[in-house]
């Protein structure tokens, strides 16, 4: 199989679908892997590393998509990308489709087969996701203590406190992979920590992981009572495959004290407060009702060359499965990979991208898989 890996366009989004070392392994298996010129310099994996690997480099953003038999991204295709996918071709990335019905249709219409990293499932695990959710969890305290300083339009909060003053209070909405390495990280700073949560289990698990972290039933009355007080909210909801839900309105942010700060990690699925909107790293807040919003929908994308590696650790097996048996063949091996099959000729076969969009869904069985 030809495997083509694009540079990625999306702004500020330095990271690469596959390292050279796995190329390498590709290239063993008998596949031809075409790597875009500077594909992975962004993340620090010259050219050199996928040409020794065996990997051709390629200069065309559109000879890639035109000659491989599967696009391997990280982000999902830009609209100018749109027109060079084809039918039978095969997406493997980050779609987040139940965010974007524009998108949906764009990619219905090409006919393209396009798998979704962020909806395999295992066990009720999202294995493809993780990583990214474990960087973007551990990143957005970072982010969230920093944009706290007064300098940064912050209430001047240090979210560890010191010795005779109290700390700085986080508050992380979703207790699932995201919500656990931010409340982490914010522990780890010496923060006070809860975490809203709604499955009780869950809840009792973090109880005995995160020692000195509080837990408290998500509702939206128990939001409304933490937000006065609150110097740092961490939105962490998943719905896998769904869009995020408003958990957070504008009314209900009105009660945070002026210069609080809000993360969104939940902006890939559309974002989990009425006021968010997607930014970008280059500009990457913005001030709603006096606290000041961080909703960059490619966070991991900052620290590049860690979510480059994290991610084709997870990912390789399967591109090495569609890879060595094609679609059907990979679906039959690991079922688990069926989960990730968004749309197929046209036709939605994610039930949370078809309800978000009101559109119909189509069961997988029906293509033969």
């Amino acid at each position: 199989m030809i495997i083509g890996v694009p540079k990625e366009i999306k702004a500020q989004e330095n990271r690469v679908a596959l390292l050279p070392s796995a190329a390498y392994q590709l290239i063993r298996r008998g596949h031809t892997v075409l790597v875009e010129t500077n594909a992975g310099a962004g993340s620090g994996f010259a050219d050199a590393g996928y040409q020794q690997a065996g990997a051709e480099i390629i200069a065309g953003h559109d000879e890639v998509f035109a000659r491989a038999d599967l696009i391997v991204k990280v982000k999902e295709p830009l609209e100018s990308e749109w027109p060079l996918l084809r039918p039978g071709q095969i997406l493997f990335t980050y779609l987040h489709l139940a965010a974007s019905k524009r998108l949906t249709e764009a990619l219905a219409a090409t006919q393209c087969t396009a798998i979704a990293y962020e909806t395999v499932e295992v066990n009720r695990r999202l294995p493809l996701l993780e990583p990214m959710s474990e960087i973007a969890g551990r990143m957005s305290v970072l982010v969230g203590g920093n944009l706290l300083a007064r300098h940064h339009g912050g209430c001047g909060v240090l979210l560890g406190g010191v010795p005779g003053v109290l700390p700085g209070k986080v508050v992380v909405i979703g207790g699932g992979t995201a919500g656990v390495n931010a409340a982490r990280m914010a522990q780890g700073l010496g923060a006070d920590v809860t975490i809203l949560e709604v499955d009780v289990e869950r809840m009792r698990f973090l109880d005995i992981t995160l020692h000195t972290a509080h837990t408290l039933y998500s509702s939206h009355a128990h939001i409304l009572e933490m937000l006065p007080d609150v110097d740092l909210l961490i939105g962490a909801v998943l719905v896998p495959g769904s869009r995020a839900p408003k958990l957070v309105t504008r009314e209900m942010l009105r009660v945070m004290k002026p210069g609080s700060v809000f993360v969104d990690i939940a902006i890939d699925q559309g974002g989990c407060a009425e006021t968010s909107r997607p930014t970008t790293h280059h500009d990457p807040t913005f001030v709603e009702e006096d606290v000041t919003h961080y909703c960059v929908a490619n966070m991991p994308a900052a620290f590049c060359r860690t979510a480059t590696q994290a991610l084709t650790n997870v990912t390789y097996p399967y591109i090495e499965a569609i890879a060595d048996r094609g679609i059907p063949g990979a679906f039959q091996k690991d079922r688990n990979l069926l989960g990730g099959l968004n749309l197929v000729d046209g036709k939605v076969t994610c039930r949370g991208v078809a309800e978000a969009h009101g559109m119909e869904l189509h069961q997988p069985a029906e293509f033969g898989f």
